[in-house]
C-alpha cells in the first residue's frame, strides 16, 4: 500500500550512517543521495527508494520494517546497537500482538522507535 515514506532528522549525516548500518541486515541500500535528503531501498522496490531521510525538525515516531526471517530481526537489532542506537525491546515473540509476531525495537539518534518484525514461525 505505501509506496514510500520519510522522516525528518536533526543531523542528516549522523542518521544516514546510522540507517546504513541498521537497515543492511534487511537488504536496504542507499538509492538516492543529495545534500538535503537520502533514500534507502530494498532490492524489489522503486529505484528512488521507499524510505527517506531529510534534514529538519523532528518529532519522534514509530515505524516497522518487514523482515523475512527471525534471524534478520536479530541482525537488525545487533546492527542497531552497533550503530549507536538504544535498546527499546530486544528480539522476541510479542504474543499480545499476534502469533507469531517476532520483533525487535531500536531508538534512533532522534528518538524514533524503529522496529523490525517477522510474521513467520
Amino acid at each position: 500500500m505505501i509506496d514510500h515514506f520519510g522522516i525528518r532528522v536533526k543531523d542528516l549525516g549522523v542518521s544516514k550512517a546510522f540507517y546504513q548500518k541498521l537497515l543492511a541486515p534487511l537488504g536496504y541500500k542507499i538509492a538516492f543521495d543529495i545534500p538535503q535528503a537520502v533514500s534507502f531501498a530494498e532490492p524489489r522496490t522503486a529505484p528512488a527508494g521507499d524510505f527517506w531521510l531529510s534534514q529538519g525538525e523532528s518529532e519522534p515516531t514509530h515505524f516497522a520494517f518487514n523482515a523475512e526471517t527471525r534471524e534478520q530481526v536479530d541482525a537488525f537489532y545487533q546492527a542497531g546497537l552497533a550503530a549507536g542506537g538504544q535498546d527499546n525491546g530486544g528480539p522476541g515473540i510479542r504474543p499480545h500482538y499476534h502469533q507469531p509476531y517476532y520483533a525487535a525495537f531500536i531508538l534512533d539518534p532522534d528518538g524514533n522507535n524503529i522496529e523490525a518484525v517477522c510474521h513467520q514461525e
